[in-house]
């Protein structure tokens, strides 16, 4: 299975999350704001990102465009409460998978994962990997 970045301010919805996926046997682990899990993507490597839109230090938006800039094969998945936060992220389609809307239950939240883990692959090289390659 995948080694899942879940980049979550919300200490609740993020354990959820992170139970939710290691239940479908991923390895999920959990970033409190942006800037910690831009530090986790760094010490790496990870599968794919799944990513709340607002979260204080970097919004999951500013996330994903610095995760699709240095790991291009990762994918990422966003999560938002926010309809005004969905409709900013709609034009990111190219580098993000989907956005899922909150709240959502432990099915919905495994099945969106699965779903972008079926249709784009977990990234096969890490950045430092990608930059040090020949």
């Amino acid at each position: 299975m995948a080694r899942i970045l879940v980049a979550e301010d919300d200490m609740a919805v993020q354990s959820f999350v992170c139970r939710a996926l290691a239940h479908r046997g991923h390895e999920a682990v959990g970033a409190d704001d942006g800037l910690r899990a831009l530090e986790a993507l760094v010490d790496g490597p990870f599968d794919a990102l799944l990513s709340d839109i607002v979260m204080p230090g970097m919004d999951g938006i500013a996330l994903a465009l610095k995760a699709a800039r240095d790991y291009p094969s990762m994918p990422v998945l966003l999560m938002t409460g926010y309809s005004a936060e969905r409709q900013r992220a709609h034009n990111l389609e190219e580098l993000v998978f989907d956005v899922i809307p909150k709240p959502f239950t432990l099915m919905q939240i495994c099945d969106a994962v699965d779903d972008m883990l079926e249709t784009r692959p977990p990234a096969v090289q890490t950045a430092v990997e990608y930059r040090d390659s020949p």
